[in-house]
């Protein structure tokens, strides 16, 4: 009797144990992967079902450097003032308005479903996109015993050197289990360290809100644009870029990613340009970008103009650019270069203007965001009216 008391709880006992098997052992994951590239596991960017179909982080979608989003050649911009995002290639745009929950192209027509907001992040239906830039998708059954259960997302396109989705799966198993322990880890709990206050009585001084800086581009090339507009996606920044003809002529995507990203966009027109005059340029290059964007501008920047065909430009209602500083002869392409410019910056009373031309580069404009966000000063594009 005793015997089978004890062995009944021993059976209850390892019951229980099991009970207590942590949910994370029970729950399928979902992984994401682009190409050859399985991208890191977290709760928040998790692709998801909803309403029959499946859902990814849009922000997979980018052309930074060193990215498996690149792979692809997807541009990706998130307006969060005008609550759109808008995901370009080749000429093509899918246009989700987050507010209305509606997705067009740039051609008016509606596709459907539209994105879904969940843990501050804006989630895309991946059929959707995988029709529209001609992409293959698939979702794909991976179990791995004593280690995850669930699915792997992928997302490629021609250029993958392993086309096949199941043996891509079963080639990514070393990948998967890396990524599943860096997420098991990331759930661990944290101890936060007590703060001990500070006998420096300078840390408690808070410092006073920064100025407005207001930082002009010039466009002209376009790879250049391109790595400008990845550095400012990344740290928040806005800019105006005073596109030249042929730039607007040629770019429509690049045009298209600095609307949805709240970038300003200028006309650039220049005296040497013997075929046509300053309004021609200007008025031509306006065509161009409403084509580009349904939308015109009245900023302009005069390249070596005279004051009459500056006279002539203001009279036809153009806002020419007179800014406070001209950085154009000043590289801005360090870390010691953008203290500088901060430092000049700094010295302006009221809010700054400044003319960089073509001088920055993408690690100089980095550096000049982060410097400028740390001394509390925000960079805005200019407007019509500032």
């Amino acid at each position: 009797m005793k015997h089978r008391i004890l062995a009944l709880v021993c059976a209850l006992l390892l019951m229980v144990q099991m009970g207590f098997v942590p949910a994370l052992a029970a729950r399928p994951v979902y992984f994401t992967a682009i190409n050859a590239n399985v991208l890191p596991l977290t709760d928040e960017s998790m692709p998801f079902w909803s309403g029959g179909y499946l859902y990814v982080d849009s922000s997979i979608f980018t052309m930074a450097d060193n990215t498996p989003g690149k792979l692809l050649g997807i541009y990706r911009s998130l307006n969060t003032a005008k609550q759109v995002l808008v995901l370009s290639a080749d000429g093509r745009s899918l246009i989700f308005d987050l507010v209305m929950e509606t997705v067009q192209d740039d051609q008016g027509i509606s596709y459907y479903p539209a994105s879904i907001q969940r843990n501050g992040r804006v989630f895309i239906p991946v059929s959707l996109v995988a029709y529209f830039f001609s992409l293959t998708y698939s979702s794909t059954r991976v179990d791995r015993e004593g280690s995850y259960h669930g699915y792997l997302v992928r997302i490629r396109n021609d250029k993958t050197a392993i086309p096949d989705d199941k043996d891509f799966a079963d080639a990514a198993t070393y990948l998967m289990e890396t990524r599943y322990a860096d997420y098991l880890k990331g759930k661990e709990p944290e101890e936060t360290p007590m703060e001990t206050p500070s006998d420096d009585p300078a840390e408690e001084i808070t410092t006073q809100q920064g100025k407005t800086v207001y930082l002009c581009l010039k466009a002209s090339d376009a790879v250049a644009v391109e790595g400008l507009l990845d550095v400012l996606d990344r740290n928040g920044g806005q800019v105006v870029f005073y596109c030249t003809l042929d730039f607007l002529e040629e770019q429509g995507d690049l045009l298209r990613r600095m609307e949805a990203a709240g970038q300003g966009i200028g006309l650039l027109a220049d005296a040497e340009n013997q075929e046509l005059s300053v309004l021609e340029q200007l008025e031509q290059g306006n065509r161009a970008l409403e084509r580009a964007t349904c939308r015109k501008t009245r900023l302009a920047f005069l390249e070596d103009v005279t004051e009459q065909a500056k006279a002539e430009a203001e009279n036809a209602g153009y806002c020419c650019l007179k800014a406070a500083l001209d950085r154009s002869a000043y590289p801005l392409k360090s870390a010691s270069a953008a203290d500088t410019l901060l430092q000049r910056v700094t010295g302006q009373k009221g809010t700054a203007s400044v003319w960089l031309g073509d001088s920055a580069d993408e690690a100089g404009l980095r550096a000049f965001l982060v410097a400028a966000a740390k001394a509390d000063n925000r960079c805005l594009a200019l407007t019509e009216t500032v």
